[in-house]
């Protein structure tokens, strides 16, 4: 896991030039009493590589440490309280604890909002257990079907049992307030076996992130996703897949995600300045996106798009 700011494109170099509050280095995260969003993870549930993939794509990352990559997580970083939040807990939560603490030392984790209950998303709970971290009433916010999927099942059930965490409740719609971070969960079609899911608007002082990373075609959500971006300074959205044929012997027409070509002719009608505040997240290990130097990389940055990268900061 890369601990600090990636390499960026030349593309967001132009974007420095008209936003030029989106990215700063890594030791001014705590500083000035800012208020600040912070990628730490970028990938589909199973990260980058993923468990038994032999294929091409996935050697250069089992031979090179430095190219792996772990599932989709933000953090909010809150420099006057000496606090963070966590979206998503994942499998690679200790690591992404980690990057977290080079971010922001000897701040708080105060919260963890979860998206759903899919692996990649929640699972990173264990490691508050007692048999790792043995954390003490960490509050995690979790939707009604959310909530009641980890208090029904075990291992999960534990963690409340031994108030590890306490789980605090969300309503579709209702915000949150944290000192001077308002968080807002709405409802998004997706696969809800398990539990309801659910994307984020995040507001700052000055700032509004939207952090969507996994979704159905966006014809299928009662909202306008154009509008939606419209209407934020940053936008996190579901990548998984970037075109159709990255899973051999499946029919992608039966995979719900947008694909990233699907999204960026969307959203061609937006202006320059509102295509950069996208930002492609969540991508599978086989999406051509983890590579920087790809063709498909080419082609987003060049339509003005942005390809999140785990150290990325932006301020709220």
């Amino acid at each position: 896991m890369a601990l600090s700011i990636l390499s960026i494109k030349d593309n967001v170099a132009g974007l420095l030039h008209i936003l030029p509050f989106l990215f700063f280095p890594l030791a001014d995260a705590a500083e000035e009493n800012l208020i600040t969003l912070s990628i730490l993870g970028v990938v589909q549930d199973a990260g980058y590589p993923q468990a038994g993939c032999m294929a091409k794509h996935c050697i250069p990352a089992w031979e090179a440490p430095n190219l792996r990559r772990g599932a989709t997580s933000l953090a909010i970083i809150d420099a006057k309280k000496e606090a963070t939040y966590l979206f998503e807990a994942t499998p690679n939560f200790p690591e992404q604890i980690y990057l977290l603490e080079t971010i922001a030392p000897d701040h708080q984790l105060s919260g963890i909002f979860l998206t759903h209950a899919h692996i990649g998303h929640y699972t990173g709970l264990m490691y508050l257990g007692h048999e790792a971290m043995a954390t003490t009433n960490i509050p995690v916010y979790a939707m009604p079907r959310m909530k009641d999927f980890l208090l029904s099942n075990a291992p999960w059930s534990q963690l409340s049992e031994y108030e590890n965490i306490k789980l605090r409740p969300l309503e579709a719609d209702s915000e949150i307030k944290l000192g001077d971070v308002a968080i807002t969960p709405f409802l998004v079609p997706h696969r809800d076996e398990f539990s309801e899911t659910v994307g984020y608007k995040i507001k700052g002082p000055n700032r509004t992130a939207l952090f969507i990373p996994d979704i159905n075609k966006w014809e299928l959500w009662e909202r306008d996703i154009v509008n939606e971006i419209r209407n934020v300074d940053y936008a996190f959205i579901d990548a998984t897949f970037f075109s159709s044929g990255e899973l051999p012997g499946r029919d992608m027409s039966k995979v719900p995600h947008p694909l990233v070509l699907e999204s960026m002719k969307k959203f061609q009608t937006l202006r320059p300045i509102e295509k950069q505040k996208i930002f492609f997240i969540h991508m599978n290990h086989t999406n051509p996106l983890l590579d920087a130097e790809s063709n498909a990389s080419d082609i987003v940055q060049n339509k003005g798009f942005n390809i999140a990268k785990e150290g990325m900061q932006f301020k709220l």
